[in-house]
């Protein structure tokens, strides 16, 4: 294991699709300490926007979500859901169903998972 990890700082950035900004998070086989340390970094970024105005879409695929990931994801959900017009997510398939149901259900937010990024990201972006 190296000092230096994938830098964390590439997994979290805005693209345009179909000129809408779309803050796109990877979690693309992030281990559950890279997962807490990008949960806090999304926190920070989401609270600088104007409510009810993030697209975000998040990639789940290999990740590792334990139970502090759990936890903390929960708690960014509920401080996050404010400034979120919509959220899909993707690559899920690891991700316990628990988790998941526990996500929904104490953040309220509804949170459609796709099959596919190009699935997803249009529905972001559709009015």
């Amino acid at each position: 294991m190296s000092d230096h990890p994938l830098p964390l700082d590439g997994r979290l950035r805005f693209i345009k699709h179909k000129g809408h900004a779309v803050y796109t998070i990877d979690y693309t086989n992030c281990t559950a300490k890279e997962m807490l340390l990008l949960l806090d970094q999304i926190r920070a970024d989401v609270a600088r926007h104007p409510p009810k105005s993030m697209l975000i879409f998040a990639d789940f695929t290999g990740a590792e979500v334990d139970k502090n990931v759990a936890t903390r994801m929960k708690e960014v959900l509920v401080l996050d859901k404010p400034y979120v017009k919509r959220a899909a997510w993707i690559g899920t398939e690891g991700l316990p169903k628990v988790f998941y149901e526990h996500f929904k259900n104490f953040s309220q937010r509804e949170l459609p998972i796709f099959k596919t990024r190009e699935e997803a990201l249009e529905w972001l972006v559709q009015e």
